[in-house]
């Protein structure tokens, strides 16, 4: 069985938009990975390490623990061996409590990747696949979370494309949600049921590619 670790923010952990509620398993994009992979006749178990408001390297000034960068090489340690880990961060980088840029979040990936590469895993055990994935981009964000989000939608232009540059430059995995799909019309920020359906669908295709080798 080969283990997938998604390490990523509430767009995974699978927040109803506007609400403070969870999507079921089945419901949200991990699990219809899973699912789809294992009706493809692949053996995978995918293991969600998704935390609300989770920043690539940055600190919460209200809410401990949102740093992605403090506790990741103890997480691939923990579950080693590991055949791919699929980071999907950066919408939090955006916040009002930051002045990011696009740039300055796909660096803080950088270093999310460098700890992935350098974790201290058991002898034999392989360095995981990586792969990168961009959020949906960011729209004016609204309901209980637009204070938050406040002119995030201008701090995240141009993400993909540094992404999609930093993969290409360490010979990583890439994909754009945004090439299937958007943020939620709800808030701006999130993904609606129906949008975990199709992302999880195409993603797990992409997955499927990256573990066949």
């Amino acid at each position: 069985m080969q283990q997938i670790l998604i390490y990523s923010d509430s767009l995974s952990w699978g927040i109803i938009p506007d609400t403070r509620r969870r999507l079921d398993f089945e419901q949200r994009w991990p699990g219809i990975v899973e699912n789809t992979l294992l009706q493809m006749h692949q053996s995978v178990s995918v293991i969600e390490n998704c935390l609300n408001g989770r920043r690539t390297i940055w600190q919460d000034p209200f809410k401990p623990g949102r740093n992605g960068s403090e506790t990741l090489a103890q997480v691939i340690e923990m579950h080693s061996p590991l055949a791919l880990v699929v980071i999907m961060l950066g919408s939090n980088d955006f916040q009002s409590t930051h002045d990011n840029s696009a740039l300055l979040s796909s660096q803080g990936v950088a270093t999310l990747v460098n700890i992935i590469k350098n974790a201290a895993i058991e002898p034999g055990m392989p360095i995981p696949e990586i792969l990168l994935v961009c959020p949906p981009s960011i729209k004016q964000a609204k309901g209980v979370i637009a204070a938050k989000f406040l002119g995030a939608e201008k701090r995240c232009v141009g993400f993909s494309q540094y992404l999609k540059a930093l993969a290409s430059e360490q010979g990583l995995h890439f994909f754009d949600a945004n090439t299937v799909t958007q943020s939620s019309v709800i808030d701006g920020i999130h993904l609606d049921v129906g949008q975990h359906q199709v992302f999880g669908t195409a993603i797990a295709q992409c997955i499927h590619s990256i573990l066949k080798g």
